[in-house]
């Protein structure tokens, strides 16, 4: 059985694929400390969708999300704009906690498992 690496991160891969998976790792805004919610989130997003292409995928084929939020008054404010990003496709199956990040500034995680 093969698995592929996409990245070059010596910490961790981007995307890890093995038998017709993807595994992203957990993403997070790569931008000012101080950007807002809906920033942060829409960035997120974004870096998703291009590991998802990457990997020969789409957010059409997601299959779990983990979601880690700091402010859990955030919580709304996200559904909205997760939703936006799904908008038309069958939402996988998710979990979102509030937590700490290990960054100052960062407002929340995304990590998600894609079928390919």
């Amino acid at each position: 059985m093969s698995v592929t690496h996409i990245g070059d991160n010596p910490l961790m891969s981007d995307v890890t694929i093995h038998n017709g998976t993807a595994y992203l790792s957990g993403q997070v805004a790569m931008m000012s400390a101080d950007a807002p919610f809906d920033e942060q989130a829409r960035a997120i997003f974004a870096r998703i969708d291009d590991l998802l292409a990457q990997a020969g995928t789409d957010r059409s084929k997601l299959l779990t999300a983990s979601i880690w939020v700091v402010d859990i008054g955030d919580f709304d404010a996200f559904n909205s704009l997760w939703q936006d990003w799904l908008k038309g496709l069958r939402p996988p199956a998710r979990a979102t906690v509030g937590a700490q990040l290990v960054r100052s500034g960062l407002k929340l995680e995304v990590q998600v498992t894609a079928a390919i």
